[in-house]
């Protein structure tokens, strides 16, 4: 074979596969916050509260711990950049939509565990890797666990009372 031929067959493999891995890595991300937020939209009506203060008008019947959680592999495409990153320094942009998608899918996971909540109160998210992946074996991936208390109410709510946190 030619030195040229070889060159480019050494050269050109590995640039292809990366050029499909971005795109494919890109549409699939695309395509998942889209049913993100279809998800959302339909499970809007749950409201979402951080804090442990609620509206307290009306009796509570029950109240209990709801956990969403979702596991997210990173695409090599993604450990290419932020192995750039790490040379140069400064935010790891890469990552900033996986975690974001794992933050959104796991409350999402939650609510749609009690879509017939009245509200889930104390919000909280927790994010760890679960492995880190070596460079040439073990898969990188994330784990997102959000949790928080779903409170059912036991009738309508009394028109005279004001929200008393």
């Amino acid at each position: 074979m030619e030195p040229l031929v070889e060159v480019l067959i050494n050269l050109g493999i590995p640039l292809i596969l990366i050029i499909v891995g971005l795109i494919t890595g890109s549409t699939i991300e695309k395509r998942h916050f889209k049913s993100i937020r279809r998800r959302e939209q339909a499970l809007e009506r749950v409201p979402l509260l951080n804090t442990r203060d609620y509206p307290r008008d009306r009796p509570v019947a029950e109240a209990r711990l709801v956990t969403g959680t979702v596991v997210i592999s990173y695409d090599y495409f993604k450990r290419f950049l932020a192995g750039l990153r790490l040379i140069f320094g400064g935010e790891v942009k890469s990552y900033v939509g996986l975690i974001d998608r794992g933050r959104r899918e796991a409350v999402l996971r939650m609510r749609e565990k009690h879509p017939d909540a009245d509200l889930i109160i104390n919000l909280r998210t927790e994010t760890s890797s679960i492995s880190k992946g070596g460079r040439r074996r073990g898969m990188g991936t994330v784990e997102v666990v959000a949790y928080g208390t779903a409170i059912w109410y036991a009738g309508p709510p009394d028109p005279d009372a004001a929200w008393k946190p």
